[in-house]
């Protein structure tokens, strides 16, 4: 009964959002309730919500703050020298537009952080998009992809993480076979990233951006509007700077709460930058739509999340799509995880797979004589299907960030997420780093 209530529900969820039919704040919220109430948990869904609120109210207060405080920075210019300097080298193309996007954000990615990937990547890129002409999508897709590959293989990315430490394994083990694995995946983003680059340029062409200084594009369609100009502060750009880099160290040392840090840097920044209390409000203002569209629907996820576990439709899902392997697909058993890995992430949090779900699959594999290792890093397969889920606080921070709806990013991202995935899972059967038998 739960289970099918589960699957019926996630089906009906996913559909209503991708058509379109349902804004994702109303999905997220309306539908875990309806069939909370059909499955006879009405008595307890105030206590079930209020849970998946809490869970995700630390998230919600730093996207906010971390959203103000790069917003400031890019209204006051601290991105435009490397945006220009790019437009240099990539002259208007959207191959190499693409490719670099790709290159930046894999580079970012390797601190494992979701957030802080896409608030750099897209902060310095959206711009570029902008002025081109190029589908934010595009940027979307490419560091969603860069993320997957460099957060979900690492050992100190979240999903590995999580999955050494409640199998009980050792990094290195977990890491060293897995490099080719990872080295593969780099490179396919950078080849997704080619192929997506070329059909822009299909689209829009080669933009000719011409410069008559370092400062100034003589190109008219290309130039801020003068209101954008007024509240830029290059004369601060190297405190600016600093401030960026300092937080970065700061969240990296994890000295302060994130949601405490990104406050502190917000603060600091609107207090550089826009010293009059008028600016500060306009600044604020400014933001503030992106900003409360995204807690809303972060805390709308929260309350998804939180019926999803509150009513065990997570573990009866998962409990019997593992007991209904058959027995003669043991031998297959890591090829298996990394396949099901992928719709498991998509309707699951990190946490609710990785200490739910993997420790019974493991325990499953044992039995057929396979390593734990194997399973884990088969689990890691999923993650580029997985950060396509609403239910993942830094995704609905990147659609927010390009200005777009979720159900557009999915529909857009959903057959480059999968054949990732895809080949990801290939790359690790041919090096080893997962056993085929």
């Amino acid at each position: 009964m739960l289970f099918i209530l589960g699957i019926t529900m996630i089906i009906v969820f996913t559909f209503l959002i991708m058509s379109k039919r349902m804004s994702p704040i109303v999905a997220l919220t309306l539908v875990p309730i309806i069939f909370a109430v059909i499955g006879g948990f009405g008595q307890d869904l105030g206590s079930m919500m209020l849970e998946g609120i809490k869970l995700v109210a630390s998230s919600a207060a730093l996207l906010l703050f971390a959203i103000l405080f790069f917003g400031i920075l890019i209204d006051a210019g601290l991105f435009d020298p490397l945006i220009k300097k790019i437009l240099k080298i990539v002259k208007g193309d959207p191959v190499k537009i693409a490719i670099g996007t790709s290159v930046l954000s894999l580079i970012v990615a390797l601190d494992g952080d979701g957030t802080t990937t896409y608030m750099i990547t897209v902060s310095a890129m959206l711009p570029l998009y902008k002025r081109i002409g190029m589908n934010p999508l595009v940027l979307a897709a490419i560091s969603m992809l860069s993320l997957s590959i460099m957060s979900g293989m690492t050992p100190w990315g979240g999903p590995a993480t999580r999955a050494i430490t409640v199998l009980g394994l050792d990094g290195t083990e977990f890491f060293v076979p897995f490099l080719p694995t990872m080295v593969g995946g780099v490179l396919w983003v950078i080849f997704t990233a080619f192929i997506l680059g070329k059909k822009e340029r299909k689209r829009i062409g080669i933009v000719d951006i011409q410069y008559s200084s370092i400062n100034t594009l003589v190109n008219a369609e290309l130039a801020p509007a003068q209101e954008q100009m007024d509240i830029k502060r290059p004369k601060l750009l190297w405190i600016n700077l600093f401030l960026v880099v300092s937080i970065m160290i700061i969240l990296v040392m994890e000295w302060l709460p994130s949601p405490v840090l990104f406050l502190i840097g917000f603060v600091i920044a609107l207090i550089i930058n826009y010293p009059k209390v008028e600016e500060q409000k306009e600044r604020i203002l400014a933001h503030a739509g992106n900003a409360l569209t995204v807690v809303v629907l972060v805390f709308a996820a929260g309350v998804f999340s939180g019926i999803l576990s509150g009513t065990k439709m997570v573990d009866t899902i998962a409990n019997t799509l593992v007991a209904i392997i058959p027995e003669s697909l043991g031998p297959f058993f890591p090829t298996i995880v990394a396949i099901t890995s992928m719709p498991f992430t998509f309707v699951l949090s990190n946490d609710a797979y990785y200490f739910g779900v993997l420790p019974i699959l493991a325990k499953a594999a044992a039995a057929y004589g396979i390593d734990p290792v194997e399973i884990a890093r088969a689990s890691i397969l999923g993650q580029p299907v997985h950060l396509m889920s609403p239910l993942v606080v830094s995704t609905i921070l990147l659609v927010g960030m390009v200005d777009r709806d979720i159900g557009e990013h999915q529909r857009f991202t959903c057959k480059w997420a999968i054949f990732t995935s895809l080949v990801i899972t290939s790359l690790a059967l041919m090096t080893g780093a997962i056993s085929l038998m």
